[in-house]
């Protein structure tokens, strides 16, 4: 009986993935009063006529009888008890019958369909009547902290002081498919103290009160080729890593190098049969020590203990380089072709030559600490500097009212001064007048309204009544989304003028914000979130499959993306050309992972694509999207196919049942033997029965549409030697025969992934889920940017303006209580 249940669930809730069509919608069926689908689609759209329409399509299924793939499970509402006349007060049930109809999830597989005038007909009435009906409900915002994403950035524009978050605070969790979810950023007892282990040392480097020597280590991951040149490292070398690293303090620093050795294989040896290889030490473009290789590392106690260069530098952040001289190309010159990835798992074979790696680079010091005199971080901070000790009070309070006026993004108040000057003149007591600035400064990166983006309730409005937020909370809304950082001089001066909420003024800022380079965090959190790049990072596909895949093709894969979603913001582009843009960004490394020809070097730049790279248009065809929707040995078409649901269309497939065996690992993955079952062979038999056949059906079309993509994304024509075979059919009868034709299915519901990418933004922005309260919000987003052709300042202008992020609800006392606790 629980089979039987599910099979119907699952049928029902995901059958008819796209909308019938024309050529697919069968004849005219007559309707119980004798009218034809298409008479129905010509009458004025009223709750009669689309009683209709729903009896005819839907009810014979969403009935009390039947009970299929309950809207509401717990409430037992089918659509036949629902009243269409009252369609606001079932708002949630609705905007689900809406979010399956448009896309295209409904009516089920093999049932009748309306054409579909008829059906968008239906769709249009019920948006109209929710929209008509639509009731303002703002949850309480809550406590919002700062993550850890946001916390490095608000450093850096606040202290001008660079800082890797992850050194001081732990990773988020994510609600909504993002990390800046008010809900989830609570604080606990360990971030308490990792909040204020940060402020102490943060405060410490940026003023550069800093005389004990300290050791940093960064580690070129496991997985990097050293054989070709770095971006931002000169030309004519090749491999190492190239560090942004900020020194405390003016004084000598010792960089200590150390090779990737061969471990098990030979432990007194470093890694590469290439001799004769210098490996040079730079800062800042300027070569400061240069490694004799074969002496100083490639054997002996340097393998393990590392070889080391001391170097006096002023304090402040520098770029230290560390790369080989490129003078020789031995590996190139192999009689058998050698893999693009020179590592350990690939490197140690008969016949292949390959270069010396840098394991990881260390920096101790500072050794003979003369302090920090001028530096970026000195420069931001100390806006006065006192000419004696008269001058001093003076002096630290229009500091700390600087320093509190962009941390508090606001400006600074008398008790806000007060307290912070009680801690810099406990500083002053015990030190200098720096020492007193550098106490107050980790009192500010301590506090709550540091911490926590506040937003005060006003006392005349009634518990459960909706009021407009302040310029100044907008202004910290509007660069946290923009940015992930705080509002500069510029918007905290407008918004404290109480000019921000003009609807003109508001405007001209998000695209002065978007235009900044600031807004590139926009780009990296949201892309990273919502298309998953950052689960690129963990992504290791197996070696023996994929030689040629290393963490060079992998970070180029990611910046790719990121690129390309960046020119759709930076040219303010219609955002429906994510799907079908004719044009990418790629360097050497990247476009010989595409067989694109003539292309060299490490640095990226747009290119054209032309018929023979069709199959690269849009995010269809980005090799890190194809990678991070596959399993580390083999495609998945029912990841990918799940990805496209949840990414493009906003909809999810049910959850699998339990105890879904795994599919059978191929018995000769390594050599690709044709013996063994394609993936579409080994799907087949896998969704062969009941539960999974009825979900499946659904998924792994358009699964098998992306088949051409390997597991990395490389386009392959072959699986095991045996033709890849792309085909397949969509429940509305659409042919699908490769990535080409998924994305023109796509498209066709254009209309629905513009809501889809609406509602991920406006989730972003507002730091909460979406619920079926705010899809008028997004609808009217959506039609006031239509005009504009869906330009993507048009979609964020209209999310800026909009009640959610404008506004909220006062909370009744039970949810205070609940969001203190």
């Amino acid at each position: 009986m629980k089979t039987g249940l599910l099979v119907v669930g699952c049928t029902v809730a995901i059958s008819g993935l796209w909308a019938a069509n024309p050529q697919t919608a069968g004849p005219k069926q007559q309707t119980p009063s004798g009218q034809t689908s298409a008479a129905l689609s010509a009458a004025a759209p009223s709750a009669a006529t689309e009683r209709a329409v729903l009896d005819r399509y839907c009810v014979t299924c969403h009935n009390e009888r039947a009970k299929a793939a309950g809207l509401e499970p717990a409430r037992k509402l089918t659509l036949d008890r629902l009243d269409l006349a009252h369609v606001g007060e079932e708002a949630e049930v609705w905007e689900k019958v809406v979010r399956k109809l448009r896309a295209g999830m409904m009516p089920p597989s093999g049932a009748r369909r309306p054409d579909p005038a008829t059906q968008e007909a239906l769709v249009a009435w019920l948006e109209q009547e929710l929209d008509r009906n639509a009731v303002t409900h703002l949850p309480p915002p809550g406590l919002h902290r700062l993550n850890r994403t946001e916390y490095a950035n608000v450093i850096r524009d606040l202290l001008a002081f660079e800082v890797d978050a992850a050194k001081f605070l732990p990773s988020d969790d994510s609600t909504h498919g993002f990390d800046n979810m008010a809900g989830t950023l609570v604080m606990t007892p360990a971030l308490v103290e990792a909040y204020l282990s940060a402020a102490g040392k943060i405060s410490r480097l940026a003023v550069g009160d800093v005389t004990a020597q300290t050791q940093t280590v960064y580690r070129v991951p496991e997985d990097t080729s050293q054989d070709y040149h770095i971006e931002g490292l000169p030309f004519g070398t090749r491999g190492g890593l190239l560090i942004a690293h900020e020194f405390p303090a003016d004084g000598e620093y010792v960089f200590k190098i150390f090779p990737v050795n061969l471990g098990n294989m030979d432990n007194n040896r470093a890694f590469g049969e290439v001799t004769g290889e210098k490996l040079e030490v730079l800062v800042d473009g300027e070569r400061v020590h240069l490694f004799d290789w074969d002496k100083e590392l490639g054997r002996g106690p340097a393998v393990h203990g590392g070889a080391d260069a001391r170097v006096p530098l002023k304090a402040g952040l520098h770029n230290v380089g560390v790369t080989f001289l490129a003078t020789n190309y031995a590996p190139g010159n192999d009689l058998n072709r050698h893999f693009l990835r020179a590592t350990l798992e690939t490197g140690g074979l008969p016949g292949f030559t390959f270069f010396p790696h840098v394991g990881k680079v260390r920096i101790d010091g500072p050794y003979d600490s003369k302090g920090a005199d001028d530096t970026a971080s000195r420069r931001r901070i100390f806006v006065c500097r006192p000419a004696g000790a008269s001058d001093e009070r003076a002096c630290a309070e229009r500091i700390i009212s600087t320093l509190a006026r962009r941390a508090f993004r606001r400006p600074a108040t008398a008790e806000d001064v007060r307290t912070l000057m009680e801690f810099y003149q406990q500083g002053r007591k015990d030190g200098n007048f720096d020492h007193g600035i550098e106490m107050a400064l980790r009192r500010l990166l301590a506090d709550p309204e540091f911490i926590y983006r506040k937003e005060a309730e006003p006392d005349s409005v009634a518990p459960g009544k909706t009021y407009r937020i302040s310029d100044l909370e907008l202004a910290s809304r509007l660069s946290f989304f923009l940015w992930s950082s705080i509002p500069d001089d510029e918007l905290i001066e407008l918004a404290r003028q109480e000019k921000l909420r003009d609807p003109a003024a508001l405007e001209r800022q998000v695209r002065r914000m978007l235009a900044d380079p600031r807004s590139e965090a926009l780009v990296t959190n949201f892309t990273g979130q919502w298309l998953n790049l950052r689960g690129l990072q963990s992504q290791v596909p197996v070696p023996f499959l994929f030689p040629d895949f290393d963490d060079n093709l992998r970070e180029a894969m990611r910046r790719e993306t990121e690129l390309f979603f960046d020119s759709i913001v930076r040219e303010d582009r219609n955002i429906v050309e994510l799907l079908n843009a004719d044009y990418t960004f790629v360097n050497e490394r990247l476009a010989r992972h595409y067989g694109m020809p003539d292309i060299y070097g490490s640095q990226f730049r747009r290119v054209a694509l032309g018929e023979q790279f069709d199959m690269r248009r849009g995010l269809l065809g980005k090799a890190a999207l194809m990678t991070v929707s596959s399993q580390p040995g083999r495609t998945s078409p029912v990841q990918r196919g799940k990805w496209v649901l949840q990414t493009f269309l906003g909809v999810s497939p049910p959850d699998p049942p339990p105890n879904v065996p795994d599919l059978k690992p191929k018995k000769n993955d390594v050599t690709g033997n044709a013996k063994d079952p394609t993936m579409r062979q080994q799907m087949e038999e896998h969704r062969s029965v009941e539960p999974c056949a009825s979900c499946h059906k659904i998924m792994d079309p358009i699964g098998f549409s992306l088949e051409n993509f390997d597991a990395v994304g490389t386009w392959r024509t072959e699986d095991g030697g045996v033709p890849i075979d792309a085909s397949g059919q969509l429940v509305d009868g659409t042919r699908l025969n490769g990535p080409a034709t998924l994305r023109q299915a796509l498209l066709r519901y254009s209309d629905q992934y513009v809501r889809t990418v609406t509602e991920k933004l406006l989730t972003y922005a507002i730091g909460r889920g979406v619920e079926s309260h705010d899809m008028p919000v997004v609808r009217s987003i959506v039609r006031d940017a239509a005009p504009t052709g869906y330009r993507f300042s048009s979609l964020v202008t209209g999310i800026v303006r909009s009640a959610p992020f404008q506004m909220n609800m006062k909370a009744l006392p039970a949810q205070s209580i609940a969001a203190a606790r």
